[in-house]
């Protein structure tokens, strides 16, 4: 198989072209023939005129690939080696969704040939790929996995916003179904990764390895927020304490904040579900879960208090509705959580954000942005440190607030900078 791409005498196709998908295919693109394959044929029309609806990719990057994007199942065909990044998303019970990854492997199923191979990049539990995944790619081929087509997994570790740690410069687990499966799926992945790849022993040990990454970063992060709602009880600077914390060689700079996005507010609850089915009932996850997913009620019942002992109209501004710092992604924006709680409480909210897409914003939490900030706000929350926020200052704040009004800093960005309003932040 190898061999084969090296000489374009077979193509590579990735399924599914978002955060992941498209940055894997143009890097592949540079070397191989590749086939970008989304069913929204709207983003592939973007793709084809050099747009990436993401963001994250720049024009440039197109130029010179060796890649065609398409919603077309017939062009697919041609394809040898197939790779699924398509969203592995809760749904409204933090129940794991696998509509779009066995939708994916239907239609790679349809296409599948003899020889083939399939690696899967979305994010899942261990024995998704095998137990799920698996029987569907076979059904919808009539072939055998592991004889008639070849199996492998790969946990994508893309992160939005992220130049540094970019696909090339982060070591990439790979895993087969056997030896020689891994070994052409390691070959064909060190073509793009500069950094090197891990051979994991087993499909299993790849998909747990992910899971694990994110799930021990929310851990690290609820028990923040914890802390934070400790010492604000006793009017203490969390940020204050970690810096101070920082000083010992050992201590790891988690901070507190909205866990949302696509990875670390959900993966836990993949792992929490499989174990579930298993017969065990997570404790330490679960919990780690229920105090990150509370955090925006937490942050939306200091707002309110504040505010409804100032005015009887009262009016707040979210500065931020991404997920995280300098992205477009809205994905499972916790912010949205408080901006529905503030509602409740007949509270007018402007939200406010130099990234986010209108349409998307409206689309899918309701909200609609807003471009002309208004001079009379009780309260502004600043909810991811964008580059355009980190260079304002007491004086903007006071322009666009009341005298008793509060800035609610999540991220402690304007720590020992705000006088002429109460602060606060986690």
């Amino acid at each position: 198989m190898y061999q084969n791409l090296i000489d374009k005498k077979a193509k590579l196709a990735v399924i599914g072209l978002g955060y992941v998908g498209l940055p894997i295919a143009l890097e592949f693109a540079k070397k191989l023939s590749v086939i970008g394959f989304d069913i929204n044929k709207a983003r592939i029309n973007m793709m084809q005129n050099h747009i990436d609806p993401s963001k994250e990719v720049g024009g440039d990057e197109f130029k010179d690939r060796d890649i065609i994007f398409t919603d077309d199942v017939e062009i697919l065909k041609q394809a040898h080696f197939f790779i699924v990044a398509v969203p592995t998303p809760v749904d409204k019970y933090n129940v794991p969704d696998l509509k779009p990854l066995i939708g994916a492997s239907e239609i790679v199923g349809k296409v599948l040939k003899k020889g083939d191979y399939v690696v899967y990049e979305s994010t899942t539990y261990p024995g998704c790929t095998e137990e799920d995944c698996l029987p569907v790619l076979e059904r919808f081929s009539g072939l055998k996995g592991f004889v008639d087509f070849k199996l492998g997994y790969s946990p994508e570790r893309i992160n939005p916003g992220d130049k540094k740690n970019t696909l090339r410069t982060v070591v990439k687990v790979v895993s087969g179904c056997d030896d020689d499966s891994l070994k052409n799926i390691a070959s064909i992945y060190e073509l793009v990764v500069d950094a090197g790849v891990h051979r994991a022993s087993s499909i299993k040990v790849a998909e747990a390895t992910k899971i694990v990454e994110n799930t021990q970063r929310d851990l690290n992060i609820a028990l923040m927020n914890e802390l934070s709602m400790i010492f604000d009880r006793m009017g203490i600077n969390t940020y204050e304490v970690i810096e101070s914390a920082g000083t010992k060689w050992n201590f790891l700079k988690f901070q507190p904040g909205l866990v949302g996005g696509h990875c670390i507010g959900v993966d836990p609850y993949y792992l929490t579900h499989k174990a579930a089915a298993l017969g065990y009932e997570s404790k330490v996850i679960s919990s780690s879960r229920y105090i990150n997913d509370d955090m925006a009620k937490y942050v939306a019942r200091k707002i309110i208090t504040h505010v409804l002992k100032n005015s009887n109209d009262p009016k707040v501004l979210v500065k931020g509705v991404t997920f995280k710092e300098n992205v477009s992604d809205i994905r499972n924006s916790k912010i949205v959580d408080t901006v529905k709680e503030l509602l409740a409480f007949n509270i007018k909210v402007d939200v406010e954000d130099p990234y986010a897409v209108e349409e998307e914003v409206k689309h899918e939490y309701g909200l609609q942005l807003k471009k002309n900030l208004d001079t009379d706000y009780d309260a502004v929350i600043i909810t991811v440190p964008h580059q355009e926020y980190k260079t304002l200052d007491d004086a903007y704040f006071s322009s666009i607030s009341k005298k008793e009004a509060m800035v609610a800093d999540l991220k402690g960005i304007y720590r020992n900078k705000i006088v002429n309003r109460k602060y606060w932040s986690l």
